[in-house]
């Protein structure tokens, strides 16, 4: 028996229609009404985390006073521990990425750890527009000595002083 070419267009509309509601189903069990576009992944060896922006403002330029909010936020998250956090040694390969649409707007990634000549701040990505990856460095370069390293990813322009959002990821230093 074969099929006819309306008989393949019907079974594929069927495909198409039970594929969107699988998925659909899928993000409203998961409680996600919506697709969240702004993203940034923190990898750590063949481990990694996902995470949506702790400072934003709907897509529009944080203002300073928002900034000064995001930052005291980031704060206390790194305090009571509630930060996406993933342990690290030091032969470990790290990196960030971001959603593509991140990308389209640029960004930089950089953490609070590294040698005293670089200001004790090493930079996970300069910045960049279009790609998605930082590529990967190793941990031993850009871990701070107090065990706790805090890593942050910035979306904007980097001609703008007002960035449109910001992430914030903990890597906890363990003995290899």
């Amino acid at each position: 028996m074969s099929l006819n070419s309306r008989a393949i267009a019907a079974l594929g509309a069927v495909v198409v229609v039970g594929a969107a509601t699988v998925g659909t189903s899928v993000a409203i069990a998961a409680g996600q009404t919506e697709h969240n576009s702004h993203r940034a992944t923190l990898t750590v060896g063949n481990s990694s985390t996902v995470a949506d922006p702790l400072c934003w403002n709907n897509g529009s330029p944080i203002t300073e006073d928002l900034q000064d909010k995001c930052q005291e936020d980031a704060t206390t998250a790194l305090k009571n521990g509630t930060l996406p956090t993933m342990d690290v040694v030091a032969s470990d390969q790290v990196g960030v990425g971001v959603s593509p649409n991140v990308a389209s707007s640029g960004w930089w990634a950089f953490s609070n750890g590294g040698s005293t000549a670089s200001g004790g701040r090493t930079s996970l990505s300069a910045y960049a527009k279009g790609p998605t990856w930082s590529g990967s460095q190793q941990a031993n370069k850009i871990l701070n000595a107090s065990g706790k390293t805090l890593i942050t990813v910035v979306e904007g322009d980097k001609n703008s002083d007002n960035p449109i959002a910001v992430w914030y990821f903990q890597l906890n230093t363990q003995d290899s």
